[in-house]
Order: C-alpha cells, then structure tokens, then sequence
C-alpha cells in the first residue's frame, strides 16, 4: 500500500512540474551550463532571484520553479541538479510545504533526501540550505517555518558537506516578525532590498567556500 501511494504522489509530481522541467532541459540543450558550477533550486523566491546579476563572476545555474515544495526539488534533483554536476547546491524551499499542511518535519526529511540523492551521485558536492524568512502574507505559520530551519540546521552540523545559511536574522524585526520593507505588495516575495541582504550574506559564503 504505501509503495503504491509513493508511486501515486511521484507521478502526481511529474505531472504537475514537468513542463517547468522540460525548460530547462530545452535550455540546457541550446546552451549547457557550466560543469562543477553553483546550482540555486528551490521555490519562487530561487525563481526570481537574479543570481546572474548577483553573482557575475560565479558559474551559476538557477533551477527555481515557482509554487514548488522541498520535496519536488528532491524529486527532480536527477535532472535538475545533479545532472550539471555542480560543486555547490543551493536550496530554497519549504514555505509552500507548510502553507499546504506539510510539518516542518516533513520539510527537514524532504531536505534529507535532497542530500541523499546529491551526494550519491557527487559525494564531494557542498549542499547548502537558505533558513525559511518571516513574511506578512503567511504570518500565522511562521513558527513551524521557524521549527523547519531548526530541524535542518541541526541536520546540517552532522556532515560537513553541508551548510546552513541564515538570512532569517537579518529579515526580521526586534520581535522576530517580518520586515514589510523587504517584501513585495503580496507581503510573501522579497524586493529588491530582501534579495540585497541575500546577495551578500551568499557570496560570502561562496567566496570564502564556508
């Protein structure tokens, strides 16, 4: 029974993303991306981020598709992520998975199995998590966010190919509520001055390779 209801949901999950991907293979097939590179996936926040413009000198490749959870970017990670193989992986997701009724248990596993499928196909590759953000829009489920972060940062400090980078700090107010000032007028995205605070917390890291 519960090998056929995983089959059912990863057939669910190819349907419902695989136009998403199927672009970026058709991309990929017009002009490959860089080998040994710097790979963003996750959700829309990957998705709209300009990590070319962000990140200039770095062979980046972003692999956000917006609306999807952890667990889509551990379904695709063959085809998505460990296909170019990088030297970094960079995750975003988990916000969707809660706001559909996923625990922030779910989210740290779904994670795990990002990391499994990475690393047995690039044992050597760092994988690095973005700590969920407080928005306006979702403020009512921001302490499982919280939970979430907490769950993969511990994950994080039992391999040290692995790393946990918190932006949540430096997103939130004296209260540990959201800064309207760095979300959009959904009150869910960040704008432009958000994405400057990710910027430069990420290429430290990137450039340091910490």
């Amino acid at each position: 029974m519960r090998a056929l209801l995983v089959l059912l949901v990863a057939l669910v999950l190819q349907d419902k993303w695989e136009a998403d991907i199927k672009k970026f293979e058709e991309a990929d097939k017009k002009a490959a991306p860089p080998e040994n590179g710097i790979v963003f996936v996750g959700s829309s926040s990957i998705k709209l981020w300009k990590t070319k413009e962000a990140f200039p000198d770095l062979p980046v490749i972003n692999r956000g598709f917006g609306g999807s959870e952890m667990g889509d970017a551990a379904h695709f990670a063959e085809r998505i992520v460990t296909a170019y193989k990088p030297k970094t992986v960079i995750a975003f997701a988990g916000g969707n998975d809660i706001h559909g009724g996923k625990t922030p248990e779910q989210v740290a596993d779904a994670f795990k199995e990002l990391v499994k499928k990475v690393h047995a196909a690039l044992p050597k590759t760092k994988v690095y998590y973005i700590s969920l953000f407080p928005n306006v829009a979702r403020a009512s489920e921001d302490d499982k966010c919280k939970k979430a972060n907490d769950l993969v940062r511990e994950f994080t400090k039992t391999d040290e190919r692995l790393g946990y980078i918190d932006t949540r700090s430096k997103m939130e107010n004296t209260e540990g509520k959201a800064r309207p000032e760095l979300l959009r007028a959904d009150g869910l995205h960040m704008n432009d001055d958000g994405y400057k605070i990710w910027n430069e917390i990420v290429e430290k890291i990137l450039k340091d390779g910490k």
